[in-house]
């Protein structure tokens, strides 16, 4: 059985050189549907899940994405892993633009989005102290070097909701806390993916250096676009040196996050919401 990989991020990434049996997926989930039809293709023997994040011609805010459809999307599937491409701003002056950081942390100051698969008659807690695979973030991070991306290793996203960028004070606040970077999307898709036991990682892409810096000091749309293009290829290139060292068997750390997460007798989780969490606890439930 092939490693089944999903890949959140721009709309082109699933332009590989070298990926085969490409096809569109039309997935329905009991969350609507996903941001877009989900690419499927092979690397080798590895299986691609593309999905763009934001739809394709970037038509979803930040608070739009369906995170909740993508992400049992991707489990439906048969998903075990799922890389994040993410343009972020820069809060530490060392992370230049155009540098790539291997996330291993998160802040989450979002306020306006669904983050569980969890309610409506069934409670669940996830662990969530170490919200990134250590084992994915490794493959990561030898791929961004080998790429000959400047890469850092850790970090704390903070996840804002957007879609204004930060005040300064607040841009302050964050580098006050020591966090690396700042970015609109990786929660909640980060906790979605560990209670569905999908291993999540991020490779952060710094496209500017958010309002602190004194001499940046408001984030410029059409420098922060063009740092983006700069960063596709780059993406493209890590995907493409990480799908084949990516293991065959789940993360051990990641796999049964979710067995002992439900709280609720069995016997009272209702029908319906037992059939909308198959692909997510679906196992547990029997």
């Amino acid at each position: 059985m092939s490693t089944i990989v999903g890949v959140i991020g721009g709309s082109g990434l699933y332009e590989i050189e070298g990926l085969s049996g490409v096809e569109e997926i039309e997935v329905d989930t009991p969350y609507g549907k996903p941001s877009d039809a989900i690419i499927s293709g092979y690397l080798g023997d590895v299986r691609l899940l593309f999905i763009p994040r934001h739809g394709r011609g970037h038509v979803y805010t930040p608070s739009e994405v369906p995170y909740r459809a993508n992400i049992w999307a991707l489990a439906s599937l048969g998903a075990k892993w799922c890389i994040s491409l993410s343009a972020v701003g820069s809060l530490k002056m060392e992370i230049v633009p155009g540098h790539m950081v291997i996330i291993d942390q998160f802040i989450d100051r979002t306020k306006n989005r669904p983050s569980t698969f969890f309610g409506d008659g069934v409670v669940g807690h996830v662990p969530f102290g170490d919200p990134i695979s250590g084992v994915l973030a490794g493959v990561l991070e030898a791929a961004s070097k080998e790429a000959g991306a400047t890469t850092h290793v850790g970090g704390t996203y903070v996840c804002m909701e957007g879609p204004a960028f930060s005040t300064r004070a607040e841009s302050e606040l964050y580098r006050s806390w020591g966090a690396s970077v700042i970015g609109m999307t990786n929660l909640p898709e980060a906790k979605l993916a560990r209670e569905a036991e999908i291993a999540y990682a991020t490779v952060a892409m710094a496209t500017d250096y958010d309002c602190w810096h004194p001499d940046h000091d408001n984030v410029d749309v059409a420098a922060v676009i063009a740092t983006v293009g700069a960063n596709a290829a780059l993406a493209k290139q890590i995907i493409q040196l990480a799908a084949g060292n990516i293991p065959s068997e789940p993360d051990p750390h990641v796999e049964g996050a979710s067995q002992w997460a439900v709280m609720t007798a069995p016997d009272r989780i209702p029908p319906d919401r037992a059939a909308a969490l198959a692909p997510i606890i679906g196992k547990y439930l029997k």
